[in-house]
């Protein structure tokens, strides 16, 4: 059985091609930066997975982690654009991997990249995803390149941007770009090429564009969006003087997306996107799904909350505070709720998303938007699932950064603070069948704003805290004769 490295498990695709290498007999070995992020993915607990924490700035322990793997897809790109350092960077981790999986003997490398014409008049996201090609095949280990541009499926960046765009603009003033020309991919049809060049040999050491049946422009997709919403036709005002920079703010105010992971999307736009070639449907025939098919499985795959991966689910972790040294605010509350452990954390995992956060609702909604104007992620980016949480994942403008089934739920604030703030919640056994749940909100200071800013919220905080607790408690009440049966 060959054994297949993933570096990327945790990204959009690399969540799912993992199950689907494992439905084609294939061993896995995840190299993750995170371990904890693939907890809870049923796919994980199957024999044939190794999961391994891995830097992929560290060649020396790469290679240890790619030993007697016989090829090797790499998944991994930085999201969001910072001047050239982004650029540098994934090129730097390319040639860092590209060394190791030669020095460890892996046959080959599989690296999803961007489609576009080549040249200098590239983007620069189009053009870092080339540096990273280059960078993978330098140590003469065979590299397979798949480009794709727009990839449609629940959850994807570009997918979400088109849905919410639609959703909530009834009038569009646009770039030029709306008539450039694409040609989008269903996310399973990727999904499907990535698995099936391993059983083509023909493939070692080719670049194929892979694309959809269907050229478009964006203004055509938006057109096929609504109708496959059920709205109204989207009138489409495009303005030679809009920049992509521009967009990208604009996107940031109304989609789920940062700015920073806009900019190098709305920046590609310019670009046509659109298959040189069709070698791959040879060598890798499957039906393929037109731009209506792929946007009406995904809208399906959003209605019934079947959402494998999302794109707010990639990206680092970052590192704890250190909430022992210096000033940390701290409002703590309890209750004791008349229901099981199991009842308890299931209410707490419902929060945010449509089911809002219990209490102060005008509140929250407030909170937001300031923080979508102050370049934050607001409360557009909501849940994956609206039951069921992960570690890693993003919940408004909150990431859950630990999580035990029945016991603890830990909620880090990614809005825009002057300070750190936490928001945790354990679940300890009471008198008999009940549970004691206690909330605490941390908040460390970052100089004179941060202290302002804790004073400024505080009288909201018994308005905002209690009625969230006793959100909490009335789910678990309602839960607990489900969970009883």
């Amino acid at each position: 059985m060959q054994r297949i490295a993933i570096a990327g498990a945790t990204g959009y695709i690399g969540g799912r091609l993992a199950p689907r290498l494992l439905d084609s007999d294939y061993a896995l070995r995840c190299l993750v930066r995170s371990v904890a992020k693939l907890d809870g993915r049923a796919w994980t607990l199957d024999s044939r997975v190794e999961i391994r924490k891995a830097d992929l700035a560290d060649a020396a322990s790469l290679t240890r982690e790619l030993e007697a793997c016989d090829a090797a897809f790499y998944l991994v790109h930085s999201m969001m654009s910072a001047g050239g350092e982004y650029a540098q960077r994934d090129q730097q981790l390319a040639l860092t991997f590209a060394r190791a999986a030669h020095d460890a003997g892996v046959g080959r490398i599989i690296y999803l990249g961007g489609l576009g014409e080549t040249g200098s008049h590239l983007s620069e996201h189009l053009s870092s995803r080339r540096d990273v090609e280059g960078a993978l095949a330098s140590t003469g280990v065979p590299v397979t390149v798949l480009r794709a541009a727009m990839i449609i499926g629940s959850g994807s960046a570009s997918f979400e941007i088109l849905r919410y765009l639609v959703h909530r603009l009834p009038v569009m003033v646009t770039p030029k770009w709306v008539s450039t020309l694409c040609q989008p991919i269903a996310v399973e049809n990727v999904v499907t090429y990535l698995v099936g060049v391993l059983a083509v040999p023909e493939t070692a050491g080719g670049v194929f564009d892979i694309g959809g049946p269907e050229t478009l422009c964006y203004s055509d997709i938006i057109r096929v969006m609504a109708e496959e919403l059920g709205l109204p036709r989207r009138w489409i005002i495009p303005v030679p003087v809009l920049s992509p920079r521009l967009s990208s703010y604009w996107i940031h105010l109304v989609t789920p997306l940062s700015h920073k992971i806009a900019i190098p999307l709305a920046e590609g736009l310019k670009n046509p996107v659109v298959c040189r070639d069709d070698r791959i449907t040879r060598l890798v025939p499957q039906k393929l799904l037109n731009v209506r098919e792929a946007i009406r499985a995904a809208l399906n795959q959003v209605a019934a909350r079947q959402v494998e991966t999302s794109w707010s689910m990639a990206g680092p972790m970052p590192g704890d505070p250190d909430w022992s040294g210096g000033t940390v605010f701290r409002d703590a509350r309890e209750v004791a709720i008349d229901a099981p452990a199991g009842a308890v954390f299931r209410a707490v995992c419902r929060l945010g998303g449509r089911r809002g956060w219990h209490s102060a609702t005008w509140l929250w909604i407030i909170r937001g938007w300031l923080d979508r104007l102050v370049g934050g992620p607001g409360l557009r980016r909501g849940r994956r699932d609206p039951e069921i949480l992960r570690y890693g994942e993003a919940l408004d403008f909150w990431r859950v950064v630990g999580i035990e089934q029945d016991r603890w739920v830990s909620l880090r604030a990614e809005m825009r603070l002057p300070g750190e703030a936490l928001l945790d919640f354990r679940i300890e056994p009471g008198n008999q069948a009940e549970c004691i749940l206690r909330q605490t909100a941390l908040f460390q200071p970052r100089g004179l704003l941060g202290l302002l800013y804790w004073y400024a919220v505080l009288p909201f905080h018994h308005l905002v805290f209690r009625g969230m607790l006793a959100g909490i408690q009335r789910d678990a009440l309602k839960i607990t004769p489900a969970a009883a049966r």
